[in-house]
């Protein structure tokens, strides 16, 4: 039901909200029994392409020029013949030769990004893991408020990408405005997103985008905690 036009979905110059009541599938250059939801790309104003993609049994994803990093949604994508369940994340270098295969209905969020070498240091390597055993920091010391990073802390690396889980009435503990834009998948729960002059209701299945520059703040609310996967480009210089 078309509801009569109405969306929380929003798009402005510095920030993108896309819910799932206007999501629009389509299969991708590589895909096999596979579509993709792209949820932001460099023609939607960012620097990155970041999609979910939803595979059929034996489904298939091919090999990306850019570099590539997947996190695992629901049921299990092998990845180099390793098998992902959900939580599981994987990082693909530039040029990889790594397909992305589905033994049964599955869904994952693809991150890709023309990679920017740093001096004379060398790409990095491929990183398989799962959340569950990926570092674990808190905000500021906040309890209620746990990160979780995915990647090494290495400068090879030219983005990173976390997990941050909220107990429900924990927020961000400032407005943050900085250089980085961000990605952001909504895991679990729901909140308050303020983006810009604007505040948005959000809850699991949505995703943003952060322009460089966005105030940006995050609140969760509800019984349950809150959970999203952020991407930001990291390690570089502005220029």
């Amino acid at each position: 039901m078309h509801r009569l036009g109405h969306t929380r979905s929003a798009h402005k110059a510095d920030h993108l909200v896309h819910t799932p009541d206007t999501f629009v599938r389509a299969p991708l250059p590589g895909m096999q029994r596979a579509t993709a939801i792209v949820h932001i790309a460099p023609a939607g104003g960012a620097l990155f392409t970041q999609y979910t993609v939803e595979f059929e049994a034996h489904g298939e994803v091919g090999p990306s020029p850019a570099q590539r990093f997947l996190y695992v949604l629901d049921g299990t994508v092998h990845v180099d013949r390793q098998p992902l369940t959900a939580g599981g994340f994987a990082y693909l270098p530039p040029r990889h030769d790594v397909r992305l295969v589905a033994p049964a209905p599955a869904r994952a969020a693809v991150i890709e990004k023309p990679y920017e070498p740093l001096d004379d240091r060398e790409a990095p390597e491929i990183v398989i893991g799962h959340e569950h055993d990926a570092p674990l920091s808190l905000l500021n010391g906040d309890p209620w408020l746990e990160v979780r990073s995915l990647l090494p802390d290495d400068a090879a690396f030219d983005f990173r990408v976390n997990t941050m889980s909220y107990q429900p009435g924990a927020g961000l503990p400032m407005v943050e405005v900085h250089v980085m834009e961000h990605g952001l998948l909504m895991l679990e729960g729901e909140g308050i997103y303020r983006l810009g002059d604007s505040w948005y209701p959000v809850s699991v299945g949505d995703f943003i985008w952060m322009a460089p520059f966005c105030p940006q703040w995050f609140g969760a609310i509800g019984k349950t905690p809150a959970k999203y996967l952020i991407y930001k480009d990291w390690d570089r210089h502005p220029l």
